[in-house]
């Protein structure tokens, strides 16, 4: 017998998990469903947050370490990086801008929005003192928050993250600099604790199905309690928040993207994503970068034209740092879980959110799931409760086929204009192979 694929376990036990609690809020099971079902989601949630630090901080390090290795690329390199983040920043600012123009949370019913409320009251209080208190600091004060003073205790605190964040670039730098015969001992090491964490981010996603049934089958007891269309309508606001997300990453792929190529390049778009369309299907069906990544070399160096010196260094760099939609995601995820549990995040929150999703999505390492890992970290940091992802864990599958085929677009498209920049980029003829 054929075994079942891991998204499919997934999506049955989202939809497990929906029709269990609509039956217990029906059947009275509330007390059951707290002290049996939803702590099989809090170790799933805990799971994740456990090997945050770690992921982050082998991913950054040997990503910025890996431009040692081609010491020749690094004007490339260069570009490569600024345009990475620059796409980065400006999928983020598309989907603040989205969810705080169209407010999905807002669409979760007001009475359910109470319920939430009052659910995480606590944490919504001091989500406001917070607030309060970053009015009254200086403009710059943010920047001074982001570098530690003790490395191992930013990394004991998930609300410390971008701390994490900003170390391990600087460490990574570090090694860049030191000369090879040096570093390359210490690379290993977090080429080697990357490739670890790695397996046990796949050893947690086998667990996934049964996290996913106990968050989704606690959310919908605390919220609904006994009232089935309470539940419903809560559900049915996800679609409102899918919307967004979707709509946020089309714009980005379809107007940012092509614009990039259309100023850089002189190679056709609609032969472009014809070219890269292997690349985007396969991304979206396995929702991972690094197993798409051996087909978006082939078609960008075969279909599209990008030389091997560029793509082979472009798009592996870019599978780990380059995760435009992925961020973009998590920032109207994350405001979307504050709309609907009633909290209100500032500018000075959502500055955060961009700042927090840019340097994480670096880190985010390119396999099926890293995803919710951040979004967890930029929960914290901006101090909405990480219990909230079960609001949009339901429908993570979906969105996370849409984001990786993003990502990977975005990976093409940079390569594409980093070779065009470079004057590499040779698309094929009518005598060659069809783009």
């Amino acid at each position: 017998m054929k075994k079942v694929s891991l998204h499919w376990q997934i999506l049955i036990g989202m939809g497990l998990g929906v029709i269990y609690g609509l039956v217990s809020a029906t059947a009275g099971w509330s007390q059951f469903t707290s002290n049996w079902v939803a702590p099989f989601g809090d170790i799933f949630l805990n799971l994740l947050k456990v090997i945050a630090v770690p992921l982050i901080v082998g991913s950054i390090i040997t990503g910025v370490a890996s431009l040692s290795d081609i010491r020749k690329l690094s004007r490339i390199g260069g570009k490569t990086l600024v345009i990475y983040i620059g796409t980065t920043a400006f999928a983020i600012t598309i989907g603040l801008l989205m969810v705080n123009i169209l407010q999905p949370g807002k669409a979760v019913p007001h009475v359910l929005q109470q319920q939430l409320q009052t659910t995480y009251q606590a944490d919504a209080v001091s989500g406001m003192d917070q607030a309060e208190e970053a009015k009254s600091r200086g403009p710059l004060q943010i920047f001074v928050d982001i570098i530690p003073t003790n490395i191992v205790g930013a990394a004991g605190d998930n609300r410390n993250m971008l701390k994490v964040v900003v170390f391990s670039l600087l460490f990574g730098l570090a090694l860049v600099m030191t000369p090879q015969k040096q570093a390359k001992p210490l690379i290993d090491v977090f080429a080697s604790l990357t490739t670890v964490v790695i397996k046990i981010v796949q050893m947690i996603m086998i667990m996934a199905p049964i996290g996913v049934f106990g968050l989704i089958a606690k959310t919908i007891n605390e919220v609904a309690s006994d009232d089935i269309g309470a539940a419903v309508k809560l559900l049915g606001a996800l679609g409102f928040y899918c919307f967004v997300v979707i709509g946020g990453l089309v714009f980005h792929a379809v107007i940012t993207y092509p614009l990039l190529l259309k100023v850089f390049t002189s190679i056709s778009i609609l032969n472009f994503f014809h070219a890269i369309s292997p690349a985007q299907l396969l991304a979206f069906s396995t929702s991972s970068s690094g197993a798409t990544l051996p087909v978006t070399m082939e078609v960008c160096q075969k279909r599209v034209g990008v030389s091997k010196e560029v793509s082979s260094f472009v798009l592996p760099l870019g599978a780990t740092i380059n995760m435009d939609g992925t961020a973009l995601y998590q920032a109207v995820a994350a405001v979307f879980i504050a709309q609907a549990i009633g909290m209100s995040l500032d500018i000075g929150a959502q500055l955060q959110i961009l700042l927090t999703a840019v340097f994480a999505s670096i880190g985010a390492a390119a396999v099926p799931g890293a995803g919710l890992i951040i979004l967890v970290i930029i929960l914290e940091a901006v101090g909405v409760p990480t219990a909230g992802i079960a609001l949009v864990l339901g429908v993570d599958r979906i969105l996370d086929m849409c984001r990786t085929a993003v990502n990977v677009t975005g990976d093409a498209t940079v390569a594409t204009v980093v070779a065009s920049m470079e004057n590499g980029l040779n698309p094929p003829d009518s005598n060659g192979e069809e783009i």
